[in-house]
């Protein structure tokens, strides 16, 4: 009968919202930020932006954290750890044993709700492309991905209003670019591709507050340690403390949370 047929049609729908959101992203791999000269700089960012609108402390993304992300997938286990290894063969021969030197200048946005640092033009964005190109297609033909046409473009966020959900209710929609204006045409610094990982989005934080990694994949010739990343958070912090000691104490405190947000 028909009521029959409407109950399910209605378990056939909750069955697909489900199966839907048991498969929303929960890895990436991505290409972390470690020159120091770049974290500094966004860090300089951030705080000449909450000089000016402190409500934005939230949609900072914490400095530990920086990244370019290569790709976004679900995952039900940790299987993609033996694909990065396997690609390596592949990813060494595309590099031909040449470090990849990302140059970052300038800041842009995506609707004025996504803030973020710009890859300047080049032959190292050719190169950048066809590294994702070929992790992408290594995930696809092992069915941990689906193609979704979407194009390649590699950016650092530095600011994302979808990290504080409370700003529309406080009647902040966009990121005023003037903001940081001062920074548009800036550069920030070139950072060599030293490794490529799988990290998660749902597990808590490592104790240097980068993302959970599950694996790594290492790509240039001296990859930073996790130490010098600590020493890099604390170095950086002790540094804009001093220059913004004679500020009120409730700036150099959304200063720290940026710094240390880990969690």
């Amino acid at each position: 009968d028909n009521g029959g047929r409407v109950d399910s049609e209605e378990d056939a729908e909750k069955k697909k919202k489900k199966k839907k959101e048991s498969q929303r992203p929960n890895y990436f791999v991505s290409i972390p930020i470690t020159n120091p000269r770049i974290s500094s700089t966004v860090l300089e960012v951030q705080e000449a932006v909450l000089k000016q609108e402190l409500r934005l402390a939230k949609a900072m993304i914490p400095v530990p954290t920086l990244h370019i992300t290569l790709l976004v997938t679900h995952l039900a286990n940790q299987e993609a750890g033996s694909v990065l290894a396997q690609a390596e063969p592949s990813l060494a021969e595309l590099l031909g044993g040449r470090d990849l030197a990302l140059p970052f200048s300038g800041i842009s946005h995506f609707r004025k709700e996504v803030v973020f640092v710009s890859l300047a033009p080049g032959q190292h964005r050719h190169t950048l492309d066809s590294v994702a190109e070929l992790l992408r297609n290594r995930f696809v033909e092992q069915g941990l991905l689906q193609g979704d046409g979407r194009g390649f473009e590699p950016h650092l966020t530095i600011m994302k209003l979808s990290r504080a959900s409370k700003l529309r209710s406080q009647g902040i929609k966009r990121v005023d670019p003037a903001l940081y204006s001062n920074y548009t045409t800036k550069f920030f610094g070139e950072q060599t591709v030293e490794r490529v990982d799988l990290c998660s989005m749902l597990k808590k934080k490592q104790q240097d507050g980068y993302y959970h990694t599950e694996t790594s994949l290492q790509l240039g010739k001296y990859p930073q340690t996790k130490q010098y990343q600590s020493e890099l958070v604390v170095s950086t912090c002790k540094t804009f403390l001093n220059q913004y000691f004679e500020q009120p104490l409730f700036v150099t405190q959304h200063l720290c949370d940026i710094l240390c947000d880990c969690c």
